[in-house]
């Protein structure tokens, strides 16, 4: 954030105040407005308004008749000068076709021209009609112009320096909302702020009005979504690749306490920011048969297949500050042109139509189910359908790597591995290994050997969880008759991968079993992560802890093979980091102006800075400084909630949030069983010194997810009984955060005091709202679990330089060893309940109906499940979360050190920006230096070295 941002922020304060004491305070960039009266002119200080654009005068005849001058002041040429002149040829003529010939919006006056410009010609409303959403829309298009300049620009410079590209292929990517984040990394933020004003607008408003992107569960396509922002921040020529969903993750409603689902139609007014490209669109094949005249190594004819087409819609993604514009492309299923001429012709027009539309489906909706695999056909298709379009795609630019061409320019794959990297996230994209070896062997019709090379040297897997039920194994079943040659190709790689096995372990069948990639057992299945494993020259787990419990366990046979065959480097750790400009930049700016007045501009391009910020974690006015900026956070955030939801709660407490998926293994209900017992402690001595508390929990279920259901359920009933009691007071307060998301995020982690990350270790593969939290200094208290272990190990470090003994993260809890250990001697929950007086206690209350008296026997099932099963160790954890709890409360009566800890948190973050995971993804798996340094050339500016285009064709 620049020093004119800062000062743009307290500008925007004045005129807040302005606005408040007197509505007739607008202005022009003159101050003055003029108005015709009559012949004469009236001269008025006016409000500025929106003018509506007049229509061009007619040319005038004498106007045609102008010779053209050309610059010649004569006005006129001679004949001979005429003659002797080269007439241009089309091509050359085209020149002035040209990025560089369009100008840049570079004040506040051009921004409000441009937005007058599409309000009136995109969106064809004047200001009598136009609605708030359609300055919003006016808006968005004139950044979008800032955007595209530099996006053609972009493409543009990776034809010309032909650099390694890298494609990150994922079934979610989890964008939120994109006008404010492009105005921030463009660069132009302060500048749109301003020529709102000028307009009489209020650009935060204008912000609301956007639909969040929700093509994602959860944490999975939010990182997609920040390493994106990382590519093109770095420099890096990176691609995006996923569906196009019509409907993203449902919206939440809370009605009576339950969860109902409602379909997120985030595309009903239209998306500003995409661009389709029909002239990409490619077709993809379902079903059918195969003839292998050769056999199933040679090329084989896929036949009688179903046709669907992928459109491909463009999203820009731009970095922070260096004018590189990558590339989100989405895939939208369309249907062939042609209907069933039969049912047609027979009169059943609907019926043909309808058969259109089921083909359609498959970018219909985003399943809403993250970590747990349910095997349904459509999924499949998805799964196949985005890969096979995208790599189509791939091959073709990789084919045409000159700019403005078309045409293929290699035809040997021999350097396809130095040039493409692809990054499967999770196994969702997995069918990329089997169908990139289809059109190697059967299109490019290369041998066996030479494809399944480039294959292992091209592609990459991220795996991210370790519970069983979410790994993904299809049925053999289903895989022979929706794709059958990928069937061929998988028993391929499958035999050829079991005899290397087999030569290693003669005497080990079981082994050989175990590492099949078709699981015999029951139905036949195939193991979707293990045909990664063998089909990837790198495999990564998402934090330190979780990679090793790959290579220890889920995985173990699989790592033990890699080092026998000398793969030393085939199984790596890539810690997951989050964008400090939209987490903490954006979203916190408050903060993100105290920090770079200490440490100036840099920061959100080298978050490591943020270490120099240590030193001042006992400086009394810094210390004052971010406890202003936190408060003012919380009662933006108090304001919201009791705007939305009608509860209203004291800012001055604690705001105890935990915000994700809602999931047994996240463990929101022993949260809710805390929060029973604060209130029992309360009831039983109401003069008790007490630390007052905001507990806010947010998350979603997976429709299909009845214990996640109740425990919502449970939450919205005990946050009924304590709001309403007046012997608590605002003592305790607990809201459910409906609908949680990306927006609701930007507004929540600021303001948080306290972050909850209570998984059961072992359990949690990384997360990253942990790491938003941390940024924006909120105190952790969490088991050690996922990045939580690294957090404190940066936090621990930290304190060691300073000898410093504060507490600054919070511990609790068995380790991962320790929950082994424990299901090997056999668990019993019931134990933990008798030995606890209060975690009896509430789970008799929850049981007896004492928070749901309308329907006493609720949550019967849930309690006997924690008694019987408790799966997640919640009852072993307990007491000493309770614990924890305590100690929490201890620090928090002392504002000034629970500060300089928040301080600590904010100081130590540096290691989980996303910048630093993808430059270790890019040097360590991509074989790519990142340049963070790079600028490419403003739109307005030349190419260093310009290459002709041999035709004036789109380079995306």
């Amino acid at each position: 954030m620049s020093s004119k941002t800062r000062q743009a922020s307290s500008a925007d304060n004045q005129r807040k105040t302005t606005k408040t004491s007197g509505k007739n305070t607008g202005y022009t960039n003159s101050g003055v407005t003029q108005h015709r009266k009559g012949d004469g002119v009236v001269t008025a200080v006016q409000p500025p308004i929106i003018k509506t654009i007049k229509a061009p005068e007619p040319l005038k005849k004498t106007d045609k008749q102008k010779p053209v001058t050309n610059g010649n002041s004569s006005g006129a040429r001679s004949k001979t000068t005429l003659m002797a002149q080269k007439p241009l040829t089309d091509h050359e003529k085209r020149k002035q076709i040209s990025v560089r010939g369009i100008s840049s919006l570079e004040s506040v006056a051009d921004i409000n021209k441009a937005f007058n410009r599409h309000l009136h010609f995109t969106l064809v409303k004047d200001r009598n009609v136009a609605t708030d959403r359609d300055y919003y829309f006016a808006l968005a298009e004139t950044v979008r112009d800032q955007l595209v300049g530099r996006w053609i620009r972009t493409q543009q410079w990776y034809y010309e320096k032909d650099p390694k590209r890298v494609y990150y292929l994922s079934l979610e990517f989890y964008m939120g909302r994109t006008l404010q984040n492009t105005m921030l990394n463009l660069g132009i933020q302060t500048s749109c702020d301003e020529a709102m004003y000028q307009l009489g607008l209020d650009i935060e408003e204008l912000q609301e009005l956007e639909e969040d992107a929700g093509l994602g569960n959860g944490g999975l396509g939010r990182l997609a979504a920040c390493f994106l922002d990382s590519m093109a921040t770095l420099g890096m020529a990176a691609y995006g690749y996923g569906i196009r969903y019509e409907y993203g993750i449902f919206n939440q409603k809370i009605r009576q306490g339950f969860q109902l689902e409602e379909a997120d139609d985030w595309l009903r007014y239209g998306n500003p920011w995409e661009k389709a490209r029909p002239e990409y669109m490619i077709p993809v094949h379902l079903y059918g048969r195969v003839e292998n005249p050769n056999g199933w190594e040679k090329e084989s004819e896929w036949k009688d297949t179903q046709v669907i087409f992928a459109m491909p819609y463009d999203t820009a993604t731009p970095g922070y500050g260096n004018n590189t514009v990558n590339t989100l492309r989405l895939w939208s299923a369309k249907s062939p042109n042609s209907f069933n001429l039969d049912v047609f012709n027979t009169g059943d027009y609907i019926q043909a139509v309808c058969d259109r539309n089921l083909a359609e489906n498959i970018s219909r909706v985003l399943y809403p189910n993250d970590n747990f695999f349910e095997g349904k056909e459509l999924r499949l298709k998805q799964e196949y359908f985005v890969v096979s379009a995208t790599l189509h795609d791939i091959i073709r630019r990789f084919k045409s790597s000159t700019f403005g061409c078309r045409d293929p320019v290699r035809t040997s794959f021999k350097s396809f591995p130095e040039k493409v990297a692809i990054q499967l996230n999770d196994t969702h994209p997995s069918l990329a290994i089997p169908e990139l070896m289809r059109i190697l062997l059967d299109i490019e019709k290369l041998d066996w050997d030479t494809a399944w090379d480039i294959v292992y040297n091209t592609c990459a897997y991220t795996n991210h969880t370790i519970l069983p039920e979410a790994l993904e194994r299809w049925p053999v079943s289903m895989l022979e008759r929706m794709l059958p040659r990928h069937l061929q190709i998988i028993y391929l790689i499958n035999g050829k991968h079991l005899e290397t096995v087999g030569k290693l372990y003669p005497d080990n069948p079981e082994m050989v079993g175990r590492m099949s990639l078709i699981e015999e057992h029951g139905e036949k299945r195939v193991n979707m992560a293990h045909l990664c494993i063998v089909g990837s020259h790198v495999v990564n787990g998402v934090a330190a802890i979780h990679s090793q419990i790959i290579k220890d366990h889920t995985f173990h046979d699989f790592y033990e093979l890699s080092q026998k065959l000398g793969q030393t480097d085939k199984f790596q750790n890539k810690t997951n980091g989050v964008t400090p400009r939209r987490w903490l930049l954006l979203c916190n700016p408050g903060l993100a102006d105290l920090i770079a007045d200490k440490l100036g501009e840099e920061w959100p391009k080298n978050l490591d800075q943020l270490q120099d910020l240590w030193k001042l974690h006992k400086d009394k006015n810094f210390i004052r400084e971010v406890a202003k900026v936190k408060q003012e956070n919380k009662l933006k955030l108090a304001a919201f909630i009791e705007k939305e939801w009608g509860v209203k709660v004291n800012p001055a407490s604690m705001f105890d949030i935990q915000v994700k998926r809602i999931h047994e293994y996240k463990r929101q209900l022993m949260n809710a069983l805390h929060i029973i017992v604060m209130y029992n402690r309360i009831k039983e001595n109401p003069n008790a010194d007490f630390v007052p508390r905001t507990i806010m929990i947010g998350g979603k279920a997976a429709p299909g997810y009845h214990s996640a259901k109740m425990i919502i359920k449970l939450i919205t009933s005990i946050g009924n009984r304590v709001n309403n009691d007046p012997i608590i007071g605002d003592r305790l307060k607990v809201v459910f955060l409906e609908n949680y998301r990306v927006s609701l995020a930007e507004k929540v982690i600021p303001a948080a005091d306290l972050s909850e990350q209570i998984s059961t270790a072992g359990t949690e593969a990384s997360g990253t709202g942990n790491m938003k939290f941390m940024m924006n200094g909120a105190l952790t208290i969490g088991t050690l679990d996922g990045a939580n272990v690294e957090m404190a190990e940066e936090l621990t470090k930290m304190a060691e330089k300073d000898k410093s003994k504060l507490e600054n993260i919070f511990i609790f809890g068995m380790e991962v060893h320790e929950v082994s250990d424990l299901d090997k001697q056999g668990y019993n929950p019931r134990s933990f309940y008798e030995k606890s007086p209060e975690l009896k206690k509430a789970i008799d209350q929850v049981a007896s109906g004492y928070f749901c008296q309308n329907e006493p026997d609720i949550f019967k099932g849930l309690t006997e499940h924690l008694l019987h099963h408790d799966r997640f160790k919640l009852m072993a954890d307990f007491d000493a979360f309770v614990k924890c709890q305590e100690r929490v409360s201890e620090v928090f009566k002392n504002p000034d050190d629970w500060t300089s800890r928040c301080i600590c948190n904010i100081a130590a973050s540096g290691k989980f920006s996303s910048d630093r995971t993808i430059a270790q993804y890019a040097r360590e798996i991509w074989g790519i230096e990142p340049q963070p340094d790079l600028k490419i050339p403003a739109p307005h500016e030349a190419l260093k070295k310009e290459r002709e285009p041999k035709q004036n064709l789109p380079s995306f």
